[in-house]
């Protein structure tokens, strides 16, 4: 099994692309799809499924529900957080919340983690 893509999470992952919720609908439509670099959604990583991926900064983005302060959710949050960084991949992470009290500051803190493009003033 390739280590960035685990078939039986292929048909999730597509579900999920399709049925976003509105805090990732409006983060993806609103800022990540028209910045000059590919970032993937609902990307399968070895076990795991992240709310968007770029491969060019070796970030994921994740959205954080209410259901992710639950105390098993979190552990679950942190073994994935872990596999991921154990991959060389930083992991940014925002509570719904926060995207929709500060949507320019959340946008501002991601591009902070992307390096600049030829098209884009540093």
């Amino acid at each position: 099994m390739n280590e960035t893509n685990n078939p039986l999470l292929t048909d999730t992952s597509q579900k999920l692309r399709k049925e976003m919720t509105p805090e990732e609908k409006h983060l993806w439509y609103d800022f990540l799809k028209k910045l000059p670099v590919t970032i993937h959604r609902q990307k399968v990583m070895g076990n795991y499924i992240v709310d968007f991926y770029c491969a060019s900064a070796k970030i994921v983005i994740e959205l954080d529900g209410a259901q992710h302060y639950f105390a098993e959710n979190k552990l679950y949050d942190k073994k994935r957080n872990d596999f991921l960084e154990e991959s060389g991949i930083k992991v940014l992470r925002y509570s719904n919340l926060e995207l929709n009290k500060n949507f320019d500051g959340v946008c501002a803190d991601i591009l902070r983690h992307i390096p600049p493009h030829p098209s884009r003033k540093a």
